[in-house]
């Protein structure tokens, strides 16, 4: 079970990086054009040498950008040329339905080596048809799925079971994660792997009963501090402390 970052900030990446506490990251363009991403493929490109070397060996999801098949196919090999660690996204089908990107999909696993992150899903039948065609990760959307007045755990339960039966490799992602809760139980209901952004990751960190036991803990801590300096001073011989710890260790006394 792992947690990947969802975002293109190279310093918060960097940051949960030295924690130790995530496992991959994942990006899209949206994501890319909120983080100030410019230059075009360009700027792109060098944001995502940048991520995956700060994140190596785990991965790192790129989402192609073009909604034309042959495209897809030849932005895809470009992404993964930038670095080893490089996955790519491609959404479960086209805009309106077309289905040709189930192809580029099963063209890049089977045929060049490339993973495969599918995104986009809401079901756990299309998670299931993209693993057939040979995807590494299955990425469903669990923070929609709620919104749409469904609980996304049984969905993730049902895609876990199938994937287990039938021996399919892909992981299951779950993204657009809205609250803490999701996290674990998301991760208790059969995903491998849950996607949050910086600031919900705080949010798993941070618990408003730890601030205040650590504040309770640091006040009566400098209280016995105070307590053991008035103590130990009034135990200091007139020659000092470095003769008490002398004599202590029987330096100086008679043989």
């Amino acid at each position: 079970m792992s947690i990947f970052l969802d975002t293109g900030n190279v310093a918060e990446i960097k940051r949960f990086r030295r924690m130790g506490i995530v496992r991959g990251v994942t990006t899209n363009p949206t994501i890319l054009l909120k983080e100030g991403v410019t230059g075009g493929m360009h700027g792109i490109e060098q944001r995502m040498r940048e991520i995956a070397e700060v994140i190596a060996p785990f991965p790192l999801s790129v989402e192609v950008t073009t909604r034309d098949p042959e495209r897809a196919l030849c932005q895809a090999l470009m992404f993964a040329s930038w670095a080893e660690n490089i996955v790519v996204k491609v959404t479960i089908h086209g805009p309106d339905g077309e289905l040709e990107n189930i192809e580029v999909i099963h063209e890049l696993e089977t045929a060049h080596n490339v993973r495969v992150n599918v995104t986009a899903m809401m079901s756990a039948q299309q998670c299931f048809l993209a693993a057939l065609a040979g995807a590494s990760y299955v990425s469903i959307f669990g923070g929609r799925i709620n919104n749409m007045g469904y609980n996304a755990c049984g969905e993730i339960a049902k895609l876990r079971q199938v994937l287990d039966r039938t021996g399919l490799r892909s992981e299951i992602i779950v993204g657009s994660t809205r609250e803490v809760l999701n996290v674990i139980e998301w991760l208790e209901a059969g995903a491998h792997i849950v996607t949050v952004v910086p600031e919900l990751l705080k949010g798993m960190l941070v618990h408003p009963y730890s601030k205040e036991t650590v504040q309770m803990f640091l006040k009566d801590a400098a209280k016995a501090e105070l307590l053991f300096e008035d103590g130990f001073e009034a135990t200091v011989p007139p020659h000092g402390l470095e003769l008490a710890v002398a004599a202590g260790n029987g330096a100086g006394a008679p043989r």
